[in-house]
């Protein structure tokens, strides 16, 4: 087995091998460090490498994945990840495209450390091995090559018996019945952390799940940085997009399920609708929200406690027993903080709300409670302070457990008092408030606030002066006498810790027996804080319930990144899209709106499909399976990729993927080159993403464009609405048709302004172009065959949705007299042109046919002429 790692330096040579892991007589493949290549995941953009990825969520966490893949037109992916940091496996295989579109999705959400492959898949490089190793850099892991014995299907099935929880392990080898390449995946990856890293697991203490490809909204990396879910584009810290929006969470756990939920959005409406449902009673129950969100506080991170006390590492350390000791006391916490959850809730209707509170009920929590109460002291509790934490540990186990353990007390506690007499003296000698401080490095020292001294000098016998803004932090010869003194109170801590390891690891080893139901508690905990979270937003703004149904509508939606952002009121717009208005091409003037309105779409749409209420005053959305968006600019001069090239690049891979599940938001495509290939290309890619049937919103300056297209079945015409007098007033409102005013560049420009002489003749030019288009414009038979389709199309879907609706009696006779008179009225003024298109046609074929036979005549003079001559 052999890693695979960025090179060191800019000069490394491609062949210089790595560190790798080796196993006892395994046979290793050793690939090679990635040598200019980048991540088609964002074309153009260097990401930064920080220890973990920039997706893979708000701090580092040690993520294992292998990868397997069947060999086909159409093929397998099996997948496999293990979080050493929450103890959580997850097995998934994908039925994938060429592209491995949906893996690189699925590695992409979990944010490996480590991937996995076989090492026959280097040598030569299969297609989804040069996928991941192009993808590396987006995904800031590490690749590493595996030994093909390692990947056994038994050895599989054998870790799910022994290491899942007892109680699931039948419904997991039900769900992962059939998907051989999932299996191999998870024995690859617990062989690997078994030797490679080290690590075991006791039995019946992993978490394994089985997560089905079909079960959630596929996004790709692109869409995720062009939308900014995750992470604001101009500023990486900042809490400026979706996730920093609704991350309102008071726990680590809520906060990891929350960014796992806007990765892979939700695709089963019944589980949408019982979270709209949980999150609508805590919202409109004040009482319930409120102690709910203060029991959440005093949770601290749950799956790491748990999953720290339950892996158990090769060689113990003294290390490895204090933290075992502050994780016993961080667990009394958790347990302890149970219970008010449960009195939160009391009273709930909701199904989500009523099973988390049945997680949380007195009988899942008391028989861990005993467990611990019978070793640690009650009023043992966890604290932040080094030195109130190493006294917590100190007297953490209970007396009378260990007679030697109770006398290595007596010289801890003696020693601690000697500095603590110490420190007491020289405040009284000197006249100076002191603090005794404690750190692992320093041990015992002094604080004083530089106050305490008003213009007086620090007395000689403090020594190893240290200012730390308004402190000053010391020590003095007897202090540091007493730290490396005989009997020092390190080793005195020591020995109290050796003699209480005994009692705690039994303890351990009892509550790993309850391993199941906490980690269900904590899962539920998880849960309950994102919807709260949802919940804190959604009392201090205006935010809706949205409908699962098969058409999209919004009244008054608004961008809700913006409109956090920006200091004046955000104007809503609203939104309707059907199959015969699935493709809306977006034209107006700059910064009139456009990406903001068609971005505002793509994110609702999302916040809907985790459980989330929206900011509008109604909306409706369908179930989506798909996201896109082609919305960024930026060239790539380290990988040579101009805007032209990425766009093309990005908006291939849409093409290749949009299918009728999908929503696209395309932002100026086609503007990266010339105006006229510019505007051809982009026409062609316009009518493949209509056939598509997907749900497109296409905002473009080429007027052309919306003039072609808008006669097509499935499109129609929206435009950012302005007021153009002496200066430009942008409405930020949507309105029906394309763009009005004919030169609003020119507007902008004089707006700006540009020097008055230039824009005249500018204005000049582009007139005369004008005139040229209008002169070779004539209706053809095509457009008006297109514009009576489209009529009729749209006809029909207002019959369907009024069969399927909730009107009726004389409403209903209303609305379908209505309708059938402006049917009739559209249909004429349709039947109007099409007879002035065939006079056009007749009066230019008779005015052909005058200039054929003049032409002919003259022709004829002149050869009569030449034979006389």
């Amino acid at each position: 087995m052999a890693s695979r790692r960025r090179p060191s330096t800019p000069f490394s040579s491609p062949f210089t091998p790595y560190p790798s892991y080796s196993y006892p007589d395994a046979t290793t493949t050793t690939s090679h460090p990635r040598t200019g290549r980048r991540s088609n995941g964002r074309p153009g953009t260097a990401l930064p490498r920080t220890g973990a990825s920039t997706l893979a969520g708000m701090e580092a966490q040690q993520v294992v994945c292998a990868v397997s893949e069947s060999r086909g037109i159409s093929p397998t992916v099996g997948l496999a990840f293990v979080n050493l940091d929450t103890l959580e496996a997850v097995l998934c295989q994908i039925c994938d495209s060429q592209t491995y579109v949906r893996t690189i999705h699925k590695l992409s959400v979990y944010g490996p450390s480590e991937i996995l492959i076989v090492s026959t898949a280097a040598s030569p490089k299969s297609k989804l091995f040069s996928i991941i190793e192009e993808n590396l850099d987006a995904l800031d892991s590490n690749m590493t090559l595996l030994d093909r014995r390692y990947w056994a299907e038994s050895a599989g099935l054998e870790y799910i018996q022994q290491l899942a929880f007892a109680d699931d392990v039948e419904a997991i080898k039900i769900s992962v019945g059939g998907n051989y390449f999932a299996v191999c995946c998870i024995a690859a990856v617990l062989k690997y952390i078994e030797l490679g890293l080290a690590k075991t697991f006791p039995f019946h203490s992993l978490r394994i799940k089985y997560e089905p490809s079909e079960g959630s909204m596929m996004i790709d990396v692109s869409t995720i940085y062009a939308l900014e879910l995750i992470q604001n584009l101009q500023n990486p810290k900042s809490r400026d997009c979706l996730f920093g929006l609704l991350n309102e969470n008071l726990t680590p756990m809520g906060s990891r399920l929350l960014r796992s939920n806007v990765l892979q959005p939700l695709t089963d409406p019944e589980t949408l609708n019982t979270r709209y449902d949980a999150l609508e009673e805590l919202t409109t129950k004040e009482d319930m929200f409120f102690a709910t969100r203060s029991g959440l506080k005093s949770f601290l991170d749950v799956d790491k406690i748990l999953t720290a006390l339950i892996v158990i590492p090769s060689k113990p350390t003294l290390h490895h027993t204090e933290q075992s000791i502050n994780n016993v006391i961080m667990l009394k916490q958790f347990v302890n903080s149970v219970n008010p959850i449960y009195e939160a809730l009391t009273g709930a209707r909701s199904t989500m709300l009523a099973n988390i509170r049945e997680l949380c009920a007195p009988e899942n929590v008391v028989p861990v409670q005993d467990l611990i109460n019978a070793v640690i002291n009650e009023n043992t509790t966890f604290a932040n302070q080094p030195l109130e934490l190493r006294n917590q540990r100190t007297y953490a186990v209970r007396s009378g457990v260990n007679g030697l353990l109770d006398v290595a007390r007596t010289t801890f506690k003696e020693a601690m008092e000697d500095a603590y007499q110490h420190s007491t003296e020289l405040s009284q000698e000197y006249g100076i408030m002191l603090d005794l401080k404690f750190d692992n490095a320093r041990q015992f020292f002094i604080r004083i606030a530089a106050s305490e001294l008003e213009d007086r000098p620090l007395p000689p016998v403090f020594t190893n002066v240290f200012r730390k803004k308004s402190m000053i932090e010391c020590q003095t010869l007897e202090l540091m006498k007493r730290n490396q003194k005989e009997r020092p109170i390190t080793v005195s801590h020591q020995e109290v810790l050796l003699m209480s390891d005994e009692a705690i690891q039994g303890l351990i080893e009892e509550v790993r027996g309850q391993a199941s139901i906490l980690f269900r508690i904590c899962e539920s905990i998880a849960m309950l804080d994102m919807i709260c979270s949802f919940a804190q937003l959604v009392t201090s703004q205006d935010y809706v319930r949205p409908q699962i149904t098969n058409t999209l509508a919004i009244k008054s939606g608004r961008h809700p990144i913006r409109e956090k952002v920006q200091s004046s009121k955000f104007i809503p717009n609203d939104v309707y899209a059907t199959q015969q208005t699935r493709f809306q091409i977006i034209t107006g003037c700059n910064m009139s709106g456009k990406s903001t309105y068609i971005r505002s779409i793509a994110l609702m749409s999302v916040m809907a499909q985790i459980g989330s209420f929206v900011p509008a005053q109604y909306a409706a959305f369908p179930i989506l399976h798909q996201l896109f968006a082609r919305v960024s600019m930026d060239d790539s001069i380290e990988a040579n990729v101009s805007t032209f090239a990425a766009e093309m690049r990005e908006t291939a891979f849409i093409l290749r993927n949009i299918d009728r599940r999908s929503m696209a938001v395309i932002d100026e495509l086609g503007r990266g080159t010339s105006t006229r290939d510019g505007l051809a290309i982009a026409l062609a890619i316009a009518e493949a993403l209509v056939e598509s049937r997907a749900l497109v919103w296409f905002s473009t300056h080429f007027h052309d464009l919306a003039t072609i297209m808008a006669e097509r079945n499935g499109v129609i015409c929206l435009r950012l609405a302005l007021i153009h007098d002496d200066t430009m007033i942008m409405l930020y409102k949507i309105a029906e048709g394309a763009v009005k005013e004919p030169h609003y560049g020119l507007a902008l420009a004089r707006v700006v302004p540009l020097p008055s002489g230039l824009l005249e003749h500018a204005a000049i030019v582009a007139q005369k172009l004008k005139n040229q288009v209008l002169n070779r414009k004539r209706t053809s038979a095509a457009v008006i065959h297109e514009r009576r389709r489209k009529l009729i199309l749209n006809l029909k879907e207002h019959l369907v949705q009024a069969q399927s609706g909730a009107m009726e009696g004389e409403v209903l006779a209303v609305w379908l007299k209505e309708l059938r008179k402006e049917f009739v009225v559209r249909m004429s003024a349709i039947d109007a042109d099409a007879a002035r298109a065939e006079e056009d046609t007749d009066s230019s074929e008779s005015e052909g046919e005058l200039h054929r036979e003049d032409t002919a005549i003259t022709i004829g003079s002149g050869e009569g002429t030449r034979s006389m001559t």
